[in-house]
């Protein structure tokens, strides 16, 4: 397995939740880690308290100009680039005769196009470092949960491109490959306007005896399969299910 020691590594939506957990991880083992997001203030905190290798970057995914910085920034940073994680994302939620047409196509801008463009932007760097992109899935695309769908359509066409592009790169040198985490505190229902803080942990707690487990996770133990991924040299096209055992549909009582 390849060591995270000096490796250039590229981290959207790092300003909290998994993605910040992800810049903790890699920095901790020396990785050159560039973390991206749209809010300023926060990337920065996350690469002040992560350390001196890591650079912070502000900018939106879904801004063209934006990704080409991020890009040119880890370059820049790490010398190169050899791990893209896409961890930027956001929630759009509701029952199916309510949804909106602009904001379906704003989820699934951010969601799924950004992350696909900004792969694109990154392979002649990836492809000469014989390097990795890692996506993000969700338990929503194996459990059912009403009023999710647009969130579970944005994370069914990143699992199905994470085998598409695993085939399609592959020859290149390039491996691709998807977490799919279960249930994880972290901001992106607050920043919707679902839920507050006090809200969210709470349904959350609530949703600790449908895992096999008997508890949610945490962001540390997400960023923990994709360290897994980032090194490993033949892992490609796996979605890595990572849920405390959400997805199997079992309650403790």
């Amino acid at each position: 397995m390849r060591a995270l020691k000096d490796m250039p590594v590229l981290v959207t939506g790092g300003g909290s939740g998994i993605g910040a957990a992800v810049v903790a991880r890699f920095a901790a083992e020396g990785a050159r880690v560039t973390v991206t997001g749209r809010r300023a203030d926060r990337v920065a905190a996350v690469a002040e308290q992560a350390g001196p290798n890591v650079r912070a970057v502000a900018g939106d995914v879904t801004n063209p100009d934006d990704r080409q910085r991020m890009i040119d920034a880890a370059v820049e940073h790490g010398g190169g680039l050899e791990v893209l994680v896409h961890a930027a994302g956001n929630m759009y939620r509701g029952p199916l005769e309510e949804l909106d047409e602009q904001a379906l196509l704003d989820v699934f801008t951010s969601n799924t196009i950004a992350p696909m463009l900004l792969t694109g932007l990154a392979l002649p760097h990836l492809r000469e470092r014989q390097g990795a992109v890692i996506f993000f899935g969700s338990v929503h695309t194996q459990r059912a949960f009403p009023g999710a769908s647009p969130y579970a359509a944005t994370k069914g066409a990143l699992e199905a491109l994470t085998g598409v592009l695993a085939a399609e790169l592959g020859p290149q040198g390039v491996r691709v490959s998807c977490v799919r985490p279960g249930g994880v505190l972290t901001e992106i229902n607050q920043r919707a306007g679902l839920f507050t803080d006090e809200e969210a942990a709470e349904r959350m707690r609530a949703l600790g005896a449908a895992h096999a487990l008997g508890r949610s996770g945490t962001p540390e133990e997400v960023a923990e399969a994709v360290e897994y991924l980032a090194r490993a040299e033949w892992a490609t096209g796996a979605v890595l299910t990572i849920d405390g055992g959400l997805s199997l549909g079992v309650t403790n009582a």
